[in-house]
């Protein structure tokens, strides 16, 4: 990496946005899920159900069949011959509308009587009942081998205008005082039978039909309305001789995509948890740019703190230290760390202005108030050195309206001090030159109120001696005399110059 250059840093908006939208995917995930497994137990439910009662179908189904044997077997003992054989058969059959066709016939499967079922018209009019004499003797030699009914497999039966229909062959050997007499056969039609040995109330609405083991559709008796989803279930029918799969089909009891009550609750759960997570998101996003907002409040707030020469000192009720900013740490010497915590008396206290001090605190807690100019105090450094303040203190109010402390601003005055000697300095050397200047004025002024009466002081007297170097009688003594009087009026003035000057002198010196 070249020098210089900044390792880039992930932005926490980003991050907290990307498990936000993590967080959402989850729940939408979940919400995903808990509808597919509620549909996944529907459907399962709802197939259990259905194979169930496919199972009891076919058991119905197997019930009758068995009912009808125990009918045919009753038919040979009551009609021995073949003439009354077919009175009885007609009755049995016309009771029996899944039956087609009655056939006695002896052990040697030749026909002895028949009857044909009177709901269907001429079901062996199109084709010779001799093509399906295989079937039949299929079905005898598998009941004479198992001494019971025994069935053929089923088979497609053409009829007239391009209808047929799947039939299957039943036989039942006819004892007589323990004497084989022959076979009684009964052709079963496929839908015959789905439509006769089947509940068709508890099957209204339902798909019923009959498949060979490959799944090729042998009859089929009713299919599901509709085009909506179906449910399919399959249950096999076996008979001695031949094996079916009779197949039901369902339409889906619920759909869409809420399968039932349990999953619209779990859904719309999950919708109001998505609400309620929207609702925590903008929450939690004005919650952060608020903290944003006091954050950059409480940065500028401490670079003003920090920037101030003022020191800043807050304290409890109890007097204990709770916040001090450089400023007053670097006044009294001491660090923050050294000063938070720290009760009375106070590490900047004067030894011997403690008792002051506390009492001035006692006057605070007792709640009056200070002045609002504020009082000046001395503290005292780390050092040992002490230096003049200036506090200003206001009570620290919480958002409910009740005071936990003071807040004290302290104004270091030790320059204020020297800035007042060095301008009373100033002012006193600035009223002595003044004064000198005075003396000097003064000085010349009486210089010259001096000289001019000792000048002329000087001159009478010389007029004096020039008279008196006169001849006696030459100059008037009223002459001398008057010069006299001049020489007593200089020098009193002169004299009064000199007072001045001593006056001025002593007050300039003064």
């Amino acid at each position: 990496m070249v020098e210089g250059d900044t390792i880039p840093r992930s932005d926490p908006s980003a991050r907290r946005w990307g498990l936000w939208a993590a967080l959402v995917l989850l729940v939408l995930v979940l919400l995903v899920v808990l509808v597919f497994l509620a549909r996944e137990y529907e459907e399962g439910r709802d197939q259990q159900a259905l194979d169930q009662e496919s199972a009891a179908v076919v058991s119905d189904i197997r019930n009758a069949l068995l009912r009808n044997v125990q009918t045919l077997q009753s038919l040979n003992s009551v009609a021995p011959t073949a003439d009354s054989w077919n009175a009885p058969a007609a009755e049995l059959i016309a009771q029996h509308r899944e039956i087609v066709r009655l056939e006695w016939r002896d052990g040697s499967q030749r026909l002895l009587g028949h009857r044909d079922t009177p709901y269907l018209s001429d079901v062996f009019g199109y084709l010779d009942r001799t093509r399906a004499l295989a079937d039949v003797k299929l079905a005898c030699d598998n009941a004479q081998r198992l001494s019971g009914p025994a069935y053929s497999s089923s088979y497609f039966w053409p009829m007239r205008d391009g209808l047929g229909m799947e039939l299957m062959e039943m036989c039942l050997p006819v004892v007589r005082s323990g004497v084989p007499n022959g076979f009684l056969v009964a052709t079963y039609s496929l839908p015959g039978m789905l439509a006769e040995l089947t509940n068709r109330d508890e099957l209204r609405n339902r798909g019923l039909s009959f498949n060979d083991a490959d799944g090729t559709r042998l009859a089929l008796h009713r299919m599901v309305p509709g085009t909506r989803r179906t449910l399919s279930a399959n249950a096999v029918l076996e008979l001695p001789g031949h094996t079916m799969i009779l197949q039901l089909q369902s339409p889906r009891l619920v759909g869409g995509l809420f399968p039932n009550v349990l999953t619209a609750v779990v859904g719309a759960l999950s919708l109001a948890l998505l609400a309620v997570l929207a609702l925590l998101a903008r929450d939690t996003r004005l919650r952060h740019r608020a903290e944003l907002e006091v954050g950059d409040a409480l940065a500028f707030r401490k670079a003003m703190e920090d920037s101030l020469v003022t020191g800043l000192r807050a304290r409890d009720m109890t007097g204990r230290i709770t916040y001090v900013n450089p400023a007053f740490c670097e006044m009294v010497g001491l660090s923050a760390e050294q000063l938070i915590g720290t009760g009375l008396p106070a590490p900047w206290w004067p030894p011997e202005l403690v008792d002051e001090y506390q009492q001035r605190q006692m006057v605070r807690l007792a709640g009056q108030t200070l002045p609002r100019e504020g009082y000046e105090s001395v503290f005292l450094r780390g050092d040992g050195t002490r230096f003049p303040v200036l506090i200003i203190e206001a009570p620290l109010i919480d958002a409910q309206g009740k005071q936990t402390g003071f807040m004290s601003a302290i104004l270091d005055l030790t320059e204020q001090r020297r800035v007042e000697d060095l301008n009373r300095t100033s002012q006193e050397r600035l009223q002595a030159t003044a004064r000198l200047a005075t003396v000097g004025e003064m000085a010349s002024l009486l210089s010259h109120e001096l000289n001019q009466p000792l000048a002329a002081i000087s001159s009478y007297a010389s007029g004096a001696i020039n008279l008196l170097d006169q001849p006696t009688g030459a100059f008037q003594p009223a002459d001398l005399s008057q010069a006299m009087r001049r020489i007593s009026e200089q020098a009193e003035r002169a004299r009064f110059s000199s007072t001045c000057s001593t006056m001025v002198r002593s007050h300039c010196t003064g």
